[in-house]
């Protein structure tokens, strides 16, 4: 058993960031104070890497940092020997720990039984944590010896026993948790992103490797970090630099069992027979599941009935509830398929398609069949393959998206024909892509491309790959992809040129380029024919023009709905929607509501998902928020109903866009976490980026600045990355409005100002509009109001076609910043009386808190009292906390009470910010007071900024003022 322990008293200075993690990254610490986590996960995912971040996070006091020795898993009491002497170090601000009441010694826990080794462990940890918190990590706490592993389950569960002590052990999670342990919250590591794992490669390989084969490794390691690595390490160079063919598969069977351990020594083989049996019948199924029934069956066949094959009990390694079966682990199922021989994989798929219906058991015969030369010219192989495409292509039978993909790719391997194959397998990148496997349809597409098809089957091939780019790659790239499937696909198949058309203006809309979006739309103009829409890259993840950008002016009547008759119907989705993009573009709105109102009121539910991801994206387009709302909505039923998991993310980014332009900033924040979920299942990072742009702009509004600056950060990165000015732009918007919210207008007009202004830094063509009234507000606020009058005139031009409900009182707002006080006073009433109809409570509280702040610096103190009431209410009604601690500040500042405390209370204070403060008081440094709280000094000015807004106060002098005046003040009542 091995240990150490690491003191600190003040913040450590910045450290180069740890390489990632398998979990989440978390704002704050990973257990509470009083509380314990049990960290698991499968093998290879970074338990003992995050237990070492844990620790060296931990800045408030001591970490007791133990890791297990696995010979020592028989010696009683072995364990909690090491933590007890660990935990009575002598620290650098007291003397040693006495030894704990109730034992002479470290050796007299040879003797005790469960409770007094549980009051020795509380009571050598309540001493060790005196002075502050304590931090006891526990690694690989399952090889512990049976008593000290009980011992520490009983401490788990009642952490708060032992003092003001944190708990974090780590067990593995390919294996039921011990009983031990049984009752611990779990915390399970979750596999690394596309874009983490792509930077641990980066940092491994100081950036050499090729950026196909970097992707291809990425998506073999399925997020978890150590295969990651050791499929690096397996690689020749010439191979990491894309000169030489990667082996097939990347993560063979040597690689992946030396991953797992020893988990699979042990194994009867009766058991082996089991698992590997699970593991076929789990291949490519949508929910890494299977059902018992046929296993038990297939089993039954192909062990004579032993008893092992009734599952009762079953493997360790797999868990069985509501008549289906799964593995706790991934990596060891991958494992134990790869290093079965293949004659002993295909008996099992036998077995199985013996027992199963439908296109599972098409897709286990053929799985049984070898996939050569010998085979694929038998025409018995190619009798299955017809059976098993046409299957796979019949909507009438039941599978995923998933399953499709899979059937569709074995009758590609199993087919002669080359035209065949080819299509085989565009057809499989197809349903790839719907199931969101992005990486897995572009490798498919690439064995299209090398088969040398002819034009129409490339430019099929090439709009799939540009719908793929569109949701996860350079966006430049994307629409240069889609130009060329279109020139192909033009003389063959003019609706799917046409939806190639569209979606390199989606392409162009996504990374801000005007004439790049025009030229792609005018070219479609003579667009005709209707042969269906196959691979359209319809929908947000692919960056289609209805981000909150989206709020391009619609002209009057963009509500009304046309005869029944000029409906569109199925194909001519595209055609409408390229039609109102380009008038839009144009200028011509009226013409521009006419087509896009067509494509919202022809789409309902039970639509195909992209129709009605479309009829989202024209409704936002208009700025209909109903529309946009019950379309999205519509989307997102039909995508889980039909297991197209491409559609999820896509579907919550125009639901989070669309409550942030509605003013409902906590449902827009909860749509787009879901949504960013989705997006890194499905692979698709420019989704995801436009989910932590949503989630920066919700935070900003809550005034949560290390959420909106750590989603800013990942979103910047992405845009950077692929060109998404989009993104990019709602971003810095984001930014902006955590400065006006805080109080710092100059810091938001600069940052705004060059968004906003004509230049070549402004910023995207559908977003920087928005911003605008943002604008106004910081420069006139900052003494700089001369510099806004241009860009209002502009807005003011947009604001007239309704477009945006809240923009003609957003104008108003506008203009009443900059009047002269004889004609301002007017200006905000017609602004508030535009809100009326309009609705939302925080940009309606925006122009109560402007009006109520110009009133006070007036000495009109009643009508400025009545104002920044409702400022104060509205803002807290929809979760504005920063800019509700401004409206505070504002009616103690008028004399007036706000919540029931006096201008200048400081029980409204955090007791963190009351230490602050006092310590200001006293005249201490940031520094100082970062040293004394054992805290950082960004955190004592994060917590300053904080206490002067919600006292209402400017500086250090005038806090330390009001605190002398508190403390010479009776309390009152």
């Amino acid at each position: 058993m091995t240990g150490q322990t690491t003191v600190r008293h003040t913040a450590p200075p910045d450290v180069r960031r740890d390489r990632p993690t398998a979990v989440p990254e978390r704002t704050g610490a990973p257990v509470a104070e009083g509380e314990a986590r049990l960290v698991t996960g499968e093998p290879g995912c970074g338990r003992s890497r995050f237990l070492d971040r844990a620790a060296r996070a931990f800045t408030a006091g001591p970490v007791v940092h133990v890791r297990a020795d696995p010979d020592s898993a028989t010696v009683p009491h072995a364990g909690l020997r090491v933590l007890l002497r660990l935990s009575a170090e002598p620290r650098a601000h007291r003397p040693a720990v006495p030894p704990p009441d109730g034992f002479d010694g470290l050796d007299g826990l040879d003797g005790l039984d469960g409770p007094s080794a549980d009051a020795a462990l509380r009571s050598a940890l309540r001493a060790a944590c005196a002075d502050g918190p304590l931090l006891v990590c526990v690694d690989d706490a399952h090889l512990w010896d049976p008593a000290s592993r009980a011992a520490l389950g009983r401490l788990g569960r009642d952490p708060r026993a032992a003092g003001a002590v944190s708990l974090l052990l780590t067990a593995p999670g390919h294996r039921p948790v011990d009983p031990e342990f049984a009752g611990i919250p779990p915390l399970r590591l979750d596999p690394l992103t596309a874009a983490a794992s792509a930077a641990l490669l980066d940092e491994e390989s100081g950036g050499s490797v090729d950026r196909g084969v970097r992707d291809d490794l990425v998506a073999e390691a399925e997020g978890n970090p150590a295969l990651l690595l050791a499929l690096l390490r397996s690689l020749t160079p010439a191979q990491l630099r894309g000169r030489a063919p990667l082996p097939r598969p990347p993560a063979d069977a040597e690689i992946l069992t030396g991953l797992v351990g020893g988990c699979l020594s042990a194994l009867t083989a009766e058991e082996d027979q089991v698992l590997l049996t699970a593991a076929a019948a789990v291949r490519e199924a949508e929910d890494d599941s299977a059902a018992v029934a046929p296993v038990r069956r297939a089993l039954a066949r192909l062990t004579g009935g032993a008893p092992a094959a009734r599952l009762d009990p079953p493997p360790e390694l797999l868990v069985l509830g509501d008549g289906r079966l799964r593995f706790r682990s991934a990596l060891v199922r991958r494992a134990l398929y790869a290093r079965a021989g293949e004659r002993e994989r295909r008996a099992a798929h036998r077995a199985l398609a013996a027992q199963e219906a439908g296109l599972p058991g098409l897709l286990h015969r053929a799985w049984a069949v070898p996939a050569d030369a010998t085979t694929v010219a038998d025409g018995a192989a190619a009798a299955l393959a017809t059976g098993l495409a046409a299957a796979a292509a019949d909507p009438a039978v039941p599978a995923s998206p998933r399953l499709r993909c899979a059937a569709l790719a074995r009758a590609a391997d199993l087919t002669g024909d080359g035209r065949d194959r080819a299509r085989h397998r565009l057809a499989a990148a197809q349903q790839a892509l719907l199931a969101g496997q992005p990486h897995r349809a572009l490798r498919l597409l690439d064995a299209v491309r090398a088969g040398a098809p002819g034009a129409e089957l490339r430019g099929r091939a090439e709009l799939l790959r540009g719908a793929a780019l569109l949701r996860d790659g350079p966006v430049d790239e994307a629409r240069a992809t889609l130009l060329l499937a279109k020139s192909l696909l033009a003389a063959h198949a003019p609706a799917a040129a046409l939806a190639a058309t569209l979606g390199a203006a989606d392409a162009a809309w996504a990374a801000g380029d005007v004439p790049g979006c025009l030229e792609a739309l005018a070219e479609g103009r003579g667009e005709q024919g209707r042969d269906g829409l196959s691979g359209t890259p319809a929908g947000p993840g692919a960056d289609t023009p209805a981000g909150p950008g989206a709020d391009a002016p619609a002209g009057p009547g963009a509500g009304s709905a046309g005869p029944a008759a000029s409906l569109p119907s199925g194909d001519d989705v595209l055609r409408e929607h390229r039609r109102g993009m380009l008038a839009l573009l144009e200028r011509r709105f009226e013409a521009a509501v006419r087509s896009l109102r067509r494509v919202v009121d022809g789409a309902a539910p039970g639509d195909r998902v992209e129709t009605l991801l479309r009829a989202a994206a024209a409704a936002l387009l208009m700025g209909d928020l109903v529309g946009a709302r019950g379309a999205a909505t519509a989307a997102l039923v039909a995508a889980r109903t039909q297991g197209e998991a491409a559609a999820l993310g896509p579907a919550l980014e125009y639901l989070a866009y669309t409550e942030l332009r509605a003013g409902r900033h906590g449902l827009a924040r909860t749509h787009a976490e879901e949504g960013l979920r989705a997006a890194h299942r499905a692979g698709q990072r420019n989704t995801a980026a436009h989910h932590h742009a949503a989630q920066a702009l919700a935070a900003s509004i809550d005034g949560d600045a290390d959420a909106v600056a750590r989603h800013v950060r990942h979103a910047q990165e992405i845009s950077l990355r692929h060109g998404l000015a989009q993104a990019a732009t709602l971003a810095e918007w984001a930014l902006a409005r955590v400065d006006l919210g805080e109080g710092r207008p100059a810091e938001a007009a600069d940052r705004l100002g060059p968004l906003v202004r004509p230049g070549p830094g402004r910023g995207h063509f559908a977003v920087w509009m928005l911003a605008v009234p943002c604008f106004v507000e910081a420069a006139a606020r900052a003494g700089r109001g001369g510099s806004a009058g241009p860009v209002v005139e502009e807005f003011a031009e947009w604001a007239r076609f309704g477009a945006d409900p809240q923009a003609p009182a957003q104008l108003l707002r506008c203009r009443a910043l900059l009047a002269p006080p004889d004609r301002a006073d007017g200006l905000y009433e017609s602004a508030l009386a535009l809100h009326e109809t309009a609705g939302g409570d925080f940009e309606r509280a925006r122009t109560e808190f402007l009006y109520g702040q110009w009133l006070r610096r007036r000495r009109r103190l009643r009508e400025a009292r009545d104002r920044l009431g409702a400022a104060l209410v509205g803002f807290e009604r929809c979760g504005a906390r920063a800019w509700a601690a401004q409206a505070r500040a504002e009616l103690r500042a008028n004399g007036t009470s706000a919540g029931g405390a006096r201008a200048g209370d400081l029980s409204a204070l955090t007791p963190q910010q009351l230490r602050i403060v006092h310590h200001v008081a006293g005249g201490a440094t940031n520094r100082e007071i970062a040293q004394a709280l054992t805290v950082s000094t960004r955190t004592v000015d994060y917590h300053l900024r904080k206490v002067f807004a919600a006292l209402g106060v400017r500086s250090r002098v005038e806090l330390a003022r009001l605190v002398e005046q508190t403390e010479k003040t009776p309390a009152h009542p």
